[in-house]
């Protein structure tokens, strides 16, 4: 993690922040001595006993009979593995942890192993006919990196907040802000709670009137600074720094959960501090991540229960979460246990936004950002462009607020929110103002609209929108972006006043206007991906083609099972009545209009058989 720490005497004093994956900033409430810190980017920890989470089939197994599978599977890798069988130990022995929300056990091993002896393990275990599935452990982290510390109306609503006009770009009318200013005078989320799974919250006088009591869901005493391992309320942040390099890297706490909650919702018209972007709206903190990270296992359960669900040993959730905001992740595909906490998210009503990640890498390669079911987030800088440490790909599904770090300055390169300016424990600090940049900054923008949205949809006598519908308000409604970015990072930019126009719009009434079909709209270059369908499904799109275009060029690819493409200009077409078809096995279907004339495209997608994982993507020139 890189962080900056200039402290606030009159003004801001801008210092340069080299960002690696993401960058904080920070601004201390009062007036501190000026300093400049950075630190590296935070490692896996290396786990005191290794963790596996095991499905098995028979979920009435007994514990005993459970470690039974599992000791067995561990001597017979031994045996398997040259150097573990050489080194003359015994096999690793596990012991029982507990029944996770999703009806998988986790265990420990009584020491760490070697990371060949380890896959080897788990190989077998998978064999075994008892076990349906089984994945190690892995610690995720925070996606935030760099920081700044310092310390320190019109009919579109202008917070009064002392900081907001200087350095709130992002909630702002600039080129990379969510445009909050007209989305405020239609709704600041009053009554939507929206749970921040993170490293927990500190006392914060401009947050504490929004945060509700949450939950602390580390199990590792190491990983909580935290007596027991027991889970207990309450999800205070007691510092995530590390000064065990043979634990993990060398770092100073971060307090990133309280900079992504005060994201979300930090008060605002208070005449002090900053703002939030759903203003009105309750934060449920939920502590997942302390020093090193936090467990996959345990953010799991986390899932399950900001949602509402039941997870064995910890009292139901009070105050159920509408939307769930996830700043972390770690690498490797989506993993199974946190696909089936989401799944039973989404199937509460929950929103999943989660952070993209800060790798510049393709976000297929991250969990759980590559997860179904989830809006994952890319990172954009103030000029709307795709940040350089921004994740990327077909998964992404559009871009909020990250900063673009010292490339763009000091306030312009941050997200600027409420943390604190201690380097290890928040009682030996005092209240602060931060910028930080990551995708852990843009994601809890797009959480806060989402809040946004559902408080104004109820407002207005409606239903709460659906996690699909909602994802589709969002990606549907974003702004494009001002120059095609260099790597696909959605659909577009995060637009509040967008997204609450989309979803309080009065559907067309065929009865008495006529009415364009319903369709999703493309933006030209900007690849759509991981869309799917069922065999004889149906999917509409449209692209707008300006005058004097030379050619429009529209194709899928990737993925599995088989689509046709049919295309009309004016109309949507069908697989009958048609201006432009493209029907080869699989899913690669082009076709090609040499200059077409100004208008509507239509671009129906047929399932010739089931088909998942596709991109489509329009390109005029």
């Amino acid at each position: 993690m890189i962080r900056k720490n200039p402290s606030f005497r009159i003004s801001l004093v801008a210092a340069a922040v080299a960002v690696a994956c993401a960058a904080p900033a920070a601004m201390a409430a009062g007036a501190a001595p000026l300093q400049t810190r950075e630190a590296p980017r935070a490692a896996p920890a290396a786990d005191a006993a290794a963790r596996l989470i095991v499905t098995y089939r028979d979920g009435g197994l007994s514990n005993a009979l459970k470690l039974k599978t599992v000791n067995a599977a561990a001597t017979r890798s031994r045996a398997m593995t040259a150097a573990a069988a050489r080194s003359g130990t015994k096999a690793p022995s596990a012991s029982y942890m507990r029944k996770l929300a999703v009806g998988a056990d986790l265990v420990r091993l009584d020491r760490r192993i070697g990371a060949r002896e380890l896959d080897a393990l788990v190989a077998e275990l998978a064999a075994d006919p008892a076990v349906a599935a089984v994945e190690v452990d892995r610690m995720m982290r925070h996606t935030g990196a760099a920081s700044l510390r310092g310390g320190m109306v019109t009919p579109q609503l202008t917070p009064d907040d002392q900081y907001y006009a200087q350095y709130q770009w992002h909630l702002q009318n600039t080129a990379g802000g969510i445009h909050a200013p007209a989305a405020w005078d239609v709704s600041t989320g009053e009554g939507v709670v929206v749970a921040v799974l993170d490293t927990g919250i500190i006392d914060h006088p401009d947050m504490d009137a929004n945060m509700l009591p949450g939950y602390d869901f580390i199990t590792d005493t190491f990983v909580s600074r935290r007596p027991t391992n027991e889970r207990v309320p309450g999800a205070h942040d007691f510092g995530d720094w590390n000064d065990d390099p043979n634990q993990c890297d060398v770092t100073t706490s971060s307090f990133h959960g309280t900079h992504v909650a005060g994201t979300v919702a930090e008060l605002s018209n208070n005449t002090s501090g900053m703002a939030g972007v759903a203003h009105n709206a309750k934060v449920l903190p939920v502590r997942v991540l302390g020093r090193c990270g936090g467990y996959t296992s345990d953010i799991a359960d986390a899932i399950v229960w900001a949602a509402g669900g039941s997870v064995p040993g910890v009292p139901a959730n009070a105050n159920p979460a509408e939307i769930i905001n996830m700043s972390l992740g770690g690498g490797g595909s989506c993993k199974s246990v946190s696909q089936t906490a989401i799944n039973t998210a989404v199937a509460l009503g929950t929103t999943v936004v989660v952070a993209a990640g800060n790798s510049n890498g393709d976000v297929a390669n991250f969990s759980p950002a590559s997860c179904d079911g989830v809006i994952s987030v890319g990172a954009a800088r103030i000029t709307g462009g795709r940040a350089s440490y921004s994740n990327y790909g077909a998964k992404v599904d559009l871009a909020g607020p990250g900063g673009g770090g010292g490339v763009d300055g000091n306030p312009n390169g941050y997200v600027w929110q409420a943390s604190n300016n201690s380097d290890t424990s928040p009682e030996l600090g005092a209240a602060t103002y931060m910028g930080m940049a990551g995708t852990s900054m843009a994601a809890p923008h797009v959480a806060g609209v989402a809040a946004l949205v559902q408080s104004a949809v109820v407002a207005g006598g409606g239903v709460p929108k659906t996690p699909a519908e909602l994802e589709a308000i969002l990606v549907d409604s974003a702004r494009a972006f001002p120059a095609t970015p260099d790597r696909a990072i959605g659909s577009g930019l995060l637009d509040a006043p967008a997204a609450l126009a989309k979803a309080l719009e009065v559907p067309c009434d065929p009865a008495v206007e006529e009415c364009a079909p319903a369709a999703i709209e493309l933006t030209n270059k900007v690849v759509v991906g991981n869309v799917s369908g069922t065999a004889g499904s149906q999917t509409l799109y449209s692209i707008e083609v300006p005058a004097g275009a030379k050619r429009l060029n529209v194709m899928t690819y990737g993925g599995t099972g088989n689509v046709g493409m049919y295309v009309s200009a004016g109309d949507a077409p069908s697989a009958q009545s048609y201006d432009y078809k493209s029907a080869r096995p699989g899913n690669n279907e082009a076709v090609r209009v040499n200059k077409p004339a100004s208008g509507t495209y239509y671009i129906l997608l047929v399932g010739e058989a089931a088909y998942s994982g596709v991109s489509i993507e329009a390109r005029i020139d």
